[in-house]
């Protein structure tokens, strides 16, 4: 992927931005999966982008700050929160433009506000319960970042620890694969699907020696697919993360 795949540009002509936000520490623990189990979710017009010929679906959790929604300020209690989505990859073609992006099989918050407006304008899958999270630095400037939720009476988690230091993933590597997908995708009930473009520079990643997920998923995901999140991910990172634009999506 060259520089100019990258969506960190200026809006287009005829975007208006939706949300802006700072997204940080992004734990992403990442799945190899059958693809024949993703093509039940996978947007009209889009198809499934893989690397190096395997298909993958990750495991991310994050802070989401700042939270601005049309330039203004996000309602009180509800700029700062957690996130934990399951979510896989697809690409489209438009034109000449090959444009790679993002679906969400679930997306969990702790705001009942948060995921009423993202159903809303985007027919996204979110879902409200108690969230958590815990980030330390140890003494040897390792970083501990564990996400966990509620479901039910039982609680689940994502922990990861790095390894190293921070730097820009290598060329063709995994962990651009991953990151840099700037469109998001998401199908609607009576048909077809809306596409938003999703703006941030390329994110620095910390390796991890540690990445762990514990709890119960069947009923967020299906037995299928809990059987996925269940098993050891085939790679796991840290990413730093950084201010975020989301621009209004369209009907295709």
């Amino acid at each position: 992927m060259n520089q100019t795949d990258r969506c960190d540009h200026p809006k287009g002509v005829g975007e208006r931005v939706f949300l802006t936000a700072d997204w940080q520490h992004l734990a992403m623990l990442n799945y190899e999966v059958d693809a024949r189990l993703l093509l039940p979710f996978v947007p009209p017009g889009t198809e499934l982008d893989c690397w190096r010929e395997k298909t993958y679906m990750s495991l991310v959790g994050f802070r989401f700050l700042n939270t601005r929604i049309f330039g203004l300020a996000s309602i009180p209690m509800h700029s700062n929160f957690d996130e934990v989505n399951l979510r896989f990859y697809v690409r489209r073609n438009e034109g000449n433009e090959v444009r790679r992006g993002v679906v969400f099989i679930r997306e969990i918050v702790p705001r009942l506000a948060i995921a009423f407006v993202a159903r809303t304008f985007y027919n996204e899958n979110y879902v409200c319960m108690p969230m958590a999270h815990e980030i330390r630095a140890s003494e040897d400037n390792r970083l501990q970042v564990e996400y966990r939720w509620r479901c039910g009476q039982d609680w689940s988690g994502i922990r990861v620890e790095t390894n190293g230091d921070c730097t820009l993933p290598s060329e063709g590597s995994a962990e651009q694969f991953i990151t840099e997908h700037y469109w998001g995708y998401a199908a609607q009930p009576n048909g077809g699907c809306v596409e938003y473009r999703v703006a941030h520079p390329s994110w620095k990643v910390w390796q991890v020696r540690n990445a762990v997920f514990k709890g119960a998923t069947e009923q967020l995901y299906g037995k299928e697919l809990a059987a996925v999140v269940q098993g050891q991910p085939a790679s796991a990172f840290l990413a730093e993360g950084s201010a975020v634009s989301v621009m209004r999506g369209r009907r295709l």
